[in-house]
């Protein structure tokens, strides 16, 4: 009862982080009107990162709460850094492309990291159930349907999006591989941090940092800073104590439909029959996955 109760739960924690990542993309559309992706990435990691200090401050026993080896601890902080790095590809190549796609489609093309994930926990041994597979291939139609023209043409904007979808498999895969060793709001934090750190240097280098720009982008880097980073990435990690990379994948790939319709409702997007048709496959190949494959997933 107490592994069923557990499961429920980091399913409900994974659901609301889908949730708030999927009004993410508009945030992130409308952000992208008045800075540069890596300079937008820079700020919301960074608030995303202090946010998390006083949550980290208030759950520490006080009489480790001024032990420095507890708060930086070598191995959490390694898989900080490697999380940050696939936080920092996918993020970057991510809000990249949204410039030039929509927040619908972009938040569709990324839930094909459902396909990404089990493909990678191959090179772990992780078991996955055919129904998955199943899933993941109706998804990757849809995801034709959605994104690759009639005269076969695929948007910038789309690939990009694509591309970072491989970076995001890794990052789920990457957080089961950490959080068993490590504290899960300290990893939460040194990721953010990482990731903050190597978008500003892209910022220096790449970009010209206003701060007209930021004060008109503010609304944005807040929401994404404060819930899609702070709040949503940490409650992935905590979630991904209990659950399944493969399992967690397909319930995160619902922000796909989070995103369609806060594409829909703020923005004003619209998407052809054609697209309709696609995300339809890609959000059954997802569900599929997740009710076809609920009592056979296997503990990696």
């Amino acid at each position: 009862m107490h592994t069923t109760t557990s499961n429920w739960r980091a399913n409900l924690l994974l659901f609301i982080t889908a949730m708030i990542w999927g009004f993410a993309f508009v945030a992130q559309r409308q952000g992208m009107e008045h800075v540069s992706p890596f300079t937008f990435n820079a700020i919301r990691f960074a608030i995303g990162a202090v946010s998390l200090i006083p949550v980290i401050l208030l759950s520490t026993p006080k009489q480790h709460s001024t032990a420095p080896q507890v708060f930086f601890n070598i191995k959490t902080m390694a898989g900080g850094l490697c999380l940050g790095i696939a936080l920092f590809l996918g993020s970057s190549l991510q809000q990249i492309g949204i410039v030039e796609t929509t927040a619908g489609k972009a938040g569709f093309i990324t839930g094909l990291y459902v396909i990404i994930v089990p493909l990678l926990g191959l090179l772990w041994k992780q078991k996955t159930g055919c129904g998955t597979w199943f899933g993941a291939i109706l998804a990757v139609t849809g995801m034709y349907f959605l994104s690759v023209t009639e005269d076969l043409n695929i948007s910038k904007g789309d690939v990009l999006v694509l591309i970072s979808a491989l970076f995001w498999a890794a990052h789920v895969q990457l957080i089961s591989l950490f959080i068993q060793k490590s504290n899960a709001l300290h990893l939460s934090l040194f990721q953010f941090l990482f990731c903050s750190l190597f978008s500003w240097l892209a910022a220096v280098q790449w970009e010209i940092v206003t701060l007209s720009g930021i004060q008109g982008a503010m609304w944005p880097i807040l929401y994404t800073g404060i819930f899609s980073v702070g709040i949503a990435y940490t409650l992935q990690v905590i979630a991904q104590q209990k659950a399944h990379p493969a399992h967690a994948a397909i319930i995160l790939s619902l922000e796909s439909v989070f995103a369609a319709l806060g594409g829909y409702l703020i923005l004003g997007e619209i998407i052809s029959l054609r697209g309709l048709f696609g995300c339809s496959l890609m959000l059954v190949g997802m569900l599929l996955s997740q009710l076809l494959t609920r009592k056979k997933i296997l503990n990696p």
